[in-house]
């Protein structure tokens, strides 16, 4: 097995106040699907249909997080982190997505952000990571305005119990991940596929996030409120002309679909083109709500995307394409650190957010538990080093960026793919629950403490 070289890195590269953090979601990591009054999620019965999940698991159990959060916390402090990155499950809290309260739920989240404040982490609570209750599914989800009322309902009930302690707030985590990939690709939950529905999804997901803005700021005092995208920098498959307008067409459904209307330009005209007929209904006054300022922009950092024309094939007109020769985690996706600064670039110069946030930004491998109990994965240890070294040559570029924060702290169910991916700077041991820090981990706990040069 081989890695690259590592980077000449420290911590002093990057200023004193810069948020170092790890991120997890709620279904991925807490378990507990069922006890203390939750309420069934879009997730729980999506991995009950049977060849929905790669290895046909579930997140019954997960990372068993809600009773170890204790440990897990303790973990996020050993590694020298400053702030937590978690999301809150709305049917813990919500059971039927609307009325009810679980003040057992609530209670949990209490415990957490205590927990977090107790061990100097910054609490930045995501309000939605993709686990709708399925209550709200079964009248229309994210297919309904009424779920986009919902949201707000339950923005107010989570802000006004946690306000006075959680400052950080992202409404959603990659809206293109739960309204496309769950609507129109049906490879997420609730499994649809339909162009139309996918794109109705997304209007909505958008829209709720600007009717939950104000009632953060109501709520909360000194609230700093934004979303957190998926974005990636599109390059062509080749020099030729159709490939090279491609990217353009690409970029608009991948990138811009979510940014222009975030930041005032309303959807994309060249993109709502193509997409004719499926592009989403809307009434007066949404997109205004939509590009309610944020005071920050997050964004997920994975891979770039190569395309090819495919004029004709969809709307769009474009196919991903996979380069040959390049590096890859064990998930298939290429490793480029340079992408990322392309990317955070290509944000700052078109649209010029007041501050940025990597929330995610991390590998999958395949780890080998040592008879020992270490696991080495230089590979992942590579692939953070070198993408630290890329945050610290954006900032040095004029972007704004703020803080960074690993995917994940632990090893987590990994949607469709079940527990057979791993991204985790610990290691879970499914069957015990027993915690290890990994390779990569202990090198990113060196590198917060300032031990060394992580050359």
């Amino acid at each position: 097995m081989s890695t690259k070289p590592m980077p000449s890195l420290a911590r002093s590269d990057f200023p004193a106040d810069f948020r170092w953090g790890c991120s997890t979601s709620s279904y991925q990591i807490e378990g507990a699907a069922r006890l203390d009054g939750k309420g069934e999620s879009i997730w729980d019965r999506f991995c009950a249909t049977p060849g929905r999940i790669r290895d046909a698991s579930h997140g019954d159990v997960a990372c068993d997080h809600y009773h170890r959060w204790p440990e897990d916390l303790d973990l996020a402090r050993a590694l020298g982190v400053n702030a937590y990155r978690f999301s809150v499950a709305w049917p813990r809290v919500l059971p039927q997505g609307r009325g009810g309260v679980n003040e057992r739920g609530l209670d949990f989240y209490e415990r957490l952000v205590d927990g977090c404040l107790a061990r100097g982490l910054e609490p930045w609570l995501t309000l939605y990571h993709w686990d709708l209750p399925q209550a709200l599914q079964e009248q229309g989800g994210w297919l309904s305005r009424d779920t986009v009322d919902a949201f707000a309902e339950y923005t107010e009930l989570v802000a006004r119990r946690l306000g006075d302690r959680v400052k950080h707030w992202i409404t959603h985590n990659e809206p293109w991940c739960s309204a496309l990939m769950g609507h129109h690709d049906g490879v997420h939950a609730p499994g649809l596929k339909s162009l139309a529905a996918g794109l109705q999804a997304c209007h909505h997901i958008l829209l709720s996030h600007g009717r939950a803005l104000p009632v953060l700021r109501s709520h909360v005092k000194d609230a700093r409120a934004g979303i957190t995208l998926s974005l990636h920098p599109i390059r062509a498959a080749s020099d030729s002309d159709a490939d090279q307008a491609a990217v353009r067409r690409h970029d608009g459904s991948r990138n811009r679909w979510f940014l222009d209307p975030l930041h005032g330009r309303g959807y994309p005209a060249d993109t709502w083109a193509l997409y004719g007929a499926h592009a989403p209904r809307m009434h007066d006054g949404d997109l205004a709500e939509i590009a309610r300022p944020c005071d920050f922009l997050g964004i997920n950092y994975y891979f770039p995307e190569v395309v090819a024309d495919a004029t004709g094939a969809n709307p769009i007109g474009t196919r991903v394409v996979e380069p040959e020769g390049v590096e890859r985690t064990a998930f298939g996706w290429q490793v480029d650190p340079q992408g990322m600064v392309e990317l955070l670039q290509r944000v700052q110069r078109d649209y010029a957010p007041a501050e940025v946030y990597l929330t995610e930004n991390g590998s999958t491998y395949e780890d080998e538990l040592l008879p020992d109990g270490r696991i080495e994965d230089l590979q992942r240890r590579s692939y953070l080093a070198r993408h630290l070294a890329a945050a610290r040559d954006a900032r040095a570029q004029g972007v704004p960026l703020r803080g960074y924060f690993a995917w994940s702290l632990l090893d987590n169910f990994e949607w469709a793919e079940g527990y057979t991916r791993r991204f985790g700077l610990v290691h879970v041991d499914y069957a015990t629950q027993q915690r290890r820090i990994k390779a990569s981990g202990r090198w990113y706990s060196d590198f917060l403490h300032g031990r060394g040069d992580a050359a």
